[in-house]
């Protein structure tokens, strides 16, 4: 999911504390749910009986980076003695409020919607969880999955991603992680360099939270059963810019011990506007947006603190204090203090957006350059987009229109009342016309209606990256794949309000059609068989990809070829029905 405003097009678009337990000699441990890692034992859970799988949840990769660790790179977590239980998810990054976000209660809940805009989650959140088989299998394939909220929210708890389903039906290890986000996750400011430690000076803190929780899969994940020579990185939306920010990192390149050896973004790309054609939507802001963005975070809050009556002023009283002054001044601050100014600040000039800052030391100055050129993390890839992926974004469609107003007329918190209540096999709830703009109906006119005004978008911005990333790509290697998610088939009047839209592959690639955002207004009784056919199917090509870095596979019942061949993932509603393209 993005991120709005329109010039922020660049950074695909709480929490309950973690209660952790120490048992020296728990009885009533399940001997497969302990496992060792290098800061001490872990146990987890055990849901043999209905996932035939075993979880370890909130298990922490780096200390929490609060005080002196705000906005620095992340630090290894204290070791412990005796053994840690690791059976409910850690907190939510903090963020604020969004429908895709934690709520009140690091969970899919109500508190989704009365929360919006204001501060959740906490800073205390580098953990992440890790799903294996109910077997003895060793060295089986690792997925590891980075969720998407345009970089500025979402949380491992989503029910989407309970990796349960997909490590069982792959065979697999499904790892998803918890990374910085926001100004909290991405800062470009002077005064917060220090010099010493270009990882830190970066401001590409999601980024080496990644690179983090990557290197305790890579030390730690044989305990669990995965093989650390074959680590997938998955992610969608935000997930996958920074997977592309991963494959194309100067540090990654070379890395050793090789950190992942397969890809699959779903949903992004990393494309400046240079690597693009007149008329489309860079995926990435180059690093001079993200600096003026940390000046006008800084400004505004000398301003609001009395410190400053308006910018210039406050440009005059950031020369006057230290390097050490300011960064102490900003780590005081609060992140609902930090989000408010944000929000209520820099919004409106196109500034609160978040993504991988192009520094040239954690993440490639010019990452569709660095692909040209060779240097890059060399591995096969397999990338996917939704059909409709712009209808999730009727805010950005005046790009194509030149309608003023979003085109869509609910708030977000009236979307997110909407879809928690809905009940998806009785009648409509709802028409079309209460909940898109008159200017974009009858939804399938040709060129100005709303599915037309999506598709439009969807090209320019999805669309332009896809192919500027995996035509560089393709020059460099043969083993690039790529399909095309054209599912439908939610009931009247949401098919045509979001048809095939972004993250509407989600519940596919993780087997999970239980409650979440999207869940009430897609799932029916009648597409019940069709989805879980499809679903299925898409999991095992998954696996398939992550065992041998081929997605061909016996479920898909065609012959996959490479790009820019593409694959039609999609069911009727009695069965799957996947084809080429």
């Amino acid at each position: 999911m993005w991120s709005s405003p329109t010039r922020w097009l660049t950074a695909l678009v709480l929490s309950t504390p973690l209660l952790v337990a120490h048992a020296d000699n728990d009885r009533n441990a399940h001997p497969a749910t302990v496992r060792a890692t290098e800061y001490g034992s872990i146990e987890g859970i055990s849901n043999a009986p209905a996932s035939k799988t075993y979880a370890w949840k909130g298990v922490p990769y780096a200390k929490a980076p609060t005080g002196e660790l705000r906005w620095k790179a992340p630090q290894d977590p204290a070791k412990w003695d005796g053994t840690l239980t690791t059976k409910q998810f850690g907190n939510a990054c903090a963020q604020y409020g969004r429908i895709y976000g934690p709520g009140a209660n690091n969970r899919y809940d109500e508190t989704i919607g009365t929360t919006l805009n204001q501060a959740v989650g906490s800073e205390d959140c580098l953990y992440l969880n890790i799903w294996r088989p109910a077997n003895n299998k060793p060295k089986l394939p690792v997925i590891v999955f980075f969720h998407g909220g345009s970089n500025v929210s979402g949380y491992t708890a989503d029910p989407v991603y309970d990796g349960a389903n997909l490590a069982q039906t792959t065979d697999a290890v499904v790892v998803t992680v918890n990374f910085r986000l926001g100004i909290l996750g991405f800062l470009n400011l002077p005064q917060l360099k220090t010099g010493a430690d270009a990882e830190s000076d970066s401001g590409n803190f999601a980024i080496l939270d990644s690179i983090k929780a990557l290197r305790f899969v890579n030390r730690n994940i044989a305990n669990f059963g995965g093989d650390p020579g074959n680590v997938t990185i998955m992610g969608q939306s935000a997930g996958a810019i920074n997977v592309y920010a991963l494959l194309t990192s100067p540090k990654m390149a070379s890395a050793h011990p090789k950190l992942f050896h397969r890809a699959v973004p779903l949903s992004g790309g990393l494309s400046l506007a240079t690597n693009l054609p007149p008329g489309t939507i860079p995926t990435m802001s180059p690093a001079s947006t993200y600096l003026a963005q940390g000046n006008a975070l800084l400004y505004n809050l000398l301003i609001a603190d009395g410190k400053a009556s308006d910018v210039a002023s406050a440009q005059a009283y950031a020369a006057s204090q230290t390097q050490e002054q300011i960064a102490a001044y900003l780590r005081s601050k609060s992140p609902a203090a930090l989000f408010a100014t944000l929000l209520t600040k820099l919004a409106g000039a196109g500034l609160a957006g978040s993504g991988p800052i192009p520094d040239g030391t954690v993440v490639a100055s010019d990452p569709v350059g660095a692909i040209n050129t060779g240097n890059y993390a060399r591995v096969p890839v397999l990338a996917g987009n939704t059909r409709d992926e712009g209808k999730l974004f009727p805010s950005f469609l005046p790009l194509v229109s030149g309608i003023p107003g979003s085109a869509r007329i609910v708030s977000d918190a009236q979307l997110f009342s909407t879809q928690f209540n809905y009940r998806p096999n009785d009648a409509p709830q709802i028409s079309i016309e209460q909940w898109i703009a008159p200017a974009y109906l009858p939804a399938n006119t040709p060129v100005t209606g709303f599915t037309a005004r999506a598709d439009q978008f969807n090209k320019i911005f999805f669309l332009a990256s896809r192919d500027n990333i995996l035509n560089a790509l393709k020059t460099q290697q043969s083993d690039v794949w790529y399909y095309q998610f054209n599912w439908d088939k939610e009931p009247a009047p949401w098919n045509d309000i979001y048809g095939a839209a972004h993250l509407f592959d989600l519940p596919f690639v993780f087997g999970n059609f239980g409650p979440s955002l999207m869940s009430n207004i897609m799932n029916t009784d009648a597409n019940l068989p069709g989805r879980l056919d499809l679903s299925k199917a898409m999991m095992r090509t998954i696996g398939a990809f992550a065992e041998k870095g081929d997605p061909n596979n016996r479920s898909i019942d065609v012959v996959w070829p490479t790009w820019p061949g593409t694959l039609i993932f999609d069911a009727t509603l009695t069965g799957k029905a996947i084809s080429v393209q």
